[in-house]
């Protein structure tokens, strides 16, 4: 896509201002990196506070009485008994329990219902919506008329309390409406760096006069999707169309946790979302292939498309999301391998470059995450 055709964010004008490297993502024009560098920006955000414009990100609002029991069709995840002033994580599942995407639910209250889906799906999620659920309650897509800021990192709570001190009562997915700089914000406890941190809605015309105020304050820099990604890679946290797609179950992308427990088949309302039967039957039976962490044991970087192979160098598998971990202080990696190679410790090797790079299988996160719990 020519960079004329991108779509710009409300602050696009700044990201130039500040220097940013712009990259085309998901049909927007963004800032990968800015002068620091990306091993800067991610090591300020574990240390003090990044901000993030996230703003290509597809945010919708769901009204009415049947909007909790409407979602809930579409996804295997508790939306009627959320509570209000909380946030889920949940994925929209097709007919064999593919992921068409995954996304953010949280309760506002009065029968409203607050989404933030992925940017490269928030056109069909849209049309998903509207399609299934579209006659049982209000479906209100906010793509023009909000932007979406990420202040995150340890920090992020003193920065952002010196605008609106209830922040600092809040605790991981939690979900307020917040007035900052005298402006009707959406803020969620929650974030992609598996850092402490804050997601904050805020209306397009707004956001820039908030993101200049945020990096007004000392602890802040603005970071971009390069740090954004080895934020997210460290934490062990999936990125929709590299780590798991329509091809990829919940259960096949280690995301069993997601699936609530009244939704399972052993649940108060169990199924019921598109797939369940295929899903459940993978929980009950296992598959054939899983997401696991892989650590290489050389320096030698590990990129997404790499063939996995065994000892034998049978090829058993694939990496889904590599690169350096420089809180880690080394190469890591995601992949899918068949499920006799799933175990801790077991030894495959990468291909790159025609070369064999030995790998161990490794736990997730690779690096703590430090959500705030209260």
């Amino acid at each position: 896509m020519s960079t004329e055709h991108l779509l710009k964010t409300p602050l696009h004008a700044l990201h130039i201002e500040l220097g940013a490297r712009m990259v085309p993502f998901a049909g927007y024009d963004m800032p990968v990196q800015y002068p620091l560098g990306v091993m800067k920006e991610h090591q300020h955000t574990r240390d003090q506070a990044g901000l993030f414009d996230v703003s290509h990100m597809g945010q919708i609002r769901l009204v009415g009485a049947n909007a909790a029991k409407a979602l809930e069709s579409l996804v295997p995840v508790d939306i009627i008994d959320l509570p209000v002033g909380m946030q889920r994580y949940a994925m929209f599942t097709n007919e064999t329990g593919g992921i068409l995407d995954d996304l953010m639910v949280a309760n506002l209250g009065n029968d409203e219902l607050f989404l933030v889906v992925n940017a490269a799906c928030k056109d069909q999620d849209l049309a998903h919506l509207q399609k299934h659920i579209g006659d049982q309650c209000q479906i209100e897509p906010l793509f023009e008329a909000r932007a979406l800021l990420a202040l995150q990192g340890p920090a992020a709570v003193t920065v952002l309390a010196r605008l609106a001190p209830e922040v600092a009562k809040m605790t991981f997915m939690q979900f307020a409406r917040v007035k900052l700089l005298g402006v009707d914000c959406f803020v969620s406890r929650s974030g992609y760096t598996g850092e402490d941190g804050f997601e904050i809605s805020v209306p397009a015309a707004n956001a820039e006069a908030l993101a200049r105020a945020l990096l007004a304050e000392p602890e802040v820099e603005a970071i971009g999707l390069g740090a954004r990604d080895s934020l997210r890679l460290e934490a062990g946290l999936c990125l929709y169309g590299h780590d798991m797609n329509t091809e990829t179950t919940p259960i096949e992308a280690s995301l069993l946790w997601a699936i609530s427990k009244p939704r399972r088949a052993d649940g108060a309302r169990a199924g019921g979302f598109p797939g369940a039967e295929n899903v459940f039957a993978q929980q009950q039976g296992g598959v054939g292939r899983k997401r696991i962490g892989l650590l290489p044991q050389e320096r030698t970087p590990v990129r997404e498309g790499a063939e996995i192979v065994n000892e034998a160098g049978e090829i058993i598998g694939s990496v889904c999301s590599g690169g350096f971990g420089p809180t880690l202080g080394g190469p890591l990696a995601m992949g899918y391998v068949d499920n006799a190679y799933i175990a801790l410790e077991t030894p495959l090797w990468a291909i790159v470059r025609g070369k064999k790079v030995p790998l161990l299988v490794s736990k997730m996160p690779f690096v703590p995450q430090r959500y705030y719990r209260g």
